[in-house]
């Protein structure tokens, strides 16, 4: 147990370090105000080093977190009182915007609502997703009815808002504008979602791009051109070679490529490419990395949980 504290500091060395060999001219963390924490980059695999879908922009000491993968609450935890992030303590987390509703996208959303709650968040949840969303939220509610009357009711001191959600189902645009950040959501394509966003961030010092999961489409190319990061799905293409014909089909209508991801950092050329939901199917992070390097130039950063940017 001694040893647990140095888990995170170690991831976060490592990709530090990472940015460093590739030449990314990131300032500081002190000197941002801005900080991008991968609070879990995992798929639907169950992966005990990858907790489910979910990332944090930080601007000063506000968190919007995107997607809410299963995990997404002890990560969060984790991050405020391991990484001294204090914007990521449970009972603050009161911002998250989905992509698209996949379980492997949502099974964390029942934990971000009610966790936080009993740890002491006071305001409603504001979340902002696409159309379904709703309903979604409206069910979980309805499943977790008889926790809430207890925890109101009985003899724990719940207070009577933190449980509650307020739902913005989204179109692309702008969606979201505070004193701290411009969230602009983006449509696109995955699989037979018929809605599907990627997100841009744009607070007073960065501009951060978030892919979803998606094929290459021209409006996040778009949105992506000079950002100062760009956090992007991928998976390998050389792997993809021996998947069964089924998952081929499945995987290349939904997710992007190595070699597609390494054309539209080319082409948009962030200050950072940063990958997430790797799909390796047994190739390695080595391999990986070398794919799209063998067209991309840029500076990349292979995710992990807890990585900071």
């Amino acid at each position: 147990m001694r040893y647990r504290f140095l888990i995170p500091l170690l991831i976060w060395l490592t990709s530090l370090a990472s940015c460093v060999s590739m030449g990314t001219q990131e300032h500081p963390q002190t000197e941002l105000r801005t900080k991008l924490v991968l609070l879990g980059t995992g798929t639907p695999n169950a992966e005990p080093d990858r907790s489910g879908p979910c990332l944090a922009v930080i601007v000063d000491d506000t968190a919007y977190l995107v997607d809410a993968g299963p995990g997404v609450v002890r990560r969060a935890g984790m991050a405020a009182s391991e990484l001294g992030l204090e914007a990521l303590k449970p009972s603050r987390l009161g911002h998250v915007f989905l992509t698209h509703l996949h379980s492997d996208h949502t099974v964390g959303l029942p934990d971000l609502i009610f966790t936080c709650w009993t740890l002491e968040r006071e305001k409603q949840l504001q979340l902002f997703g696409p159309k379904g969303s709703a309903h979604m939220v409206t069910s979980i509610q309805s499943a977790w009815r008889e926790d809430v009357a207890i925890r109101k009711d009985g003899l724990e001191p719940a207070n009577l808002n933190g449980h509650k959600v307020n739902v913005h189902e989204l179109q692309a645009g702008v969606v979201f504008q505070d004193e701290r950040v411009k969230v602009t959501a983006i449509a696109v394509p995955h699989g037979k979602w018929e809605h599907a966003f990627g997100y841009r961030f744009d607070t007073p010092d960065r501009s951060i791009v978030i892919s979803g999961d998606c094929t290459p489409n021209q409006a996040l190319l778009e949105a992506a051109r000079g950002c100062d990061i760009l956090v992007h799905e991928v998976y390998s293409a050389r792997a993809f070679a021996d998947r069964e014909p089924v998952w081929q089909k499945y995987h290349a209508t939904a997710h992007t490529s190595s070699v597609e991801l390494a054309a539209i950092a080319a082409e948009a050329r962030p200050g950072l490419l940063v990958l997430t939901h790797q799909l390796y199917w047994g190739a390695t992070e080595r391999e990986l990395l070398a794919e799209i390097k063998a067209a991309y130039d840029g500076p990349i950063a292979n995710g992990s949980d807890l990585s900071i940017f």
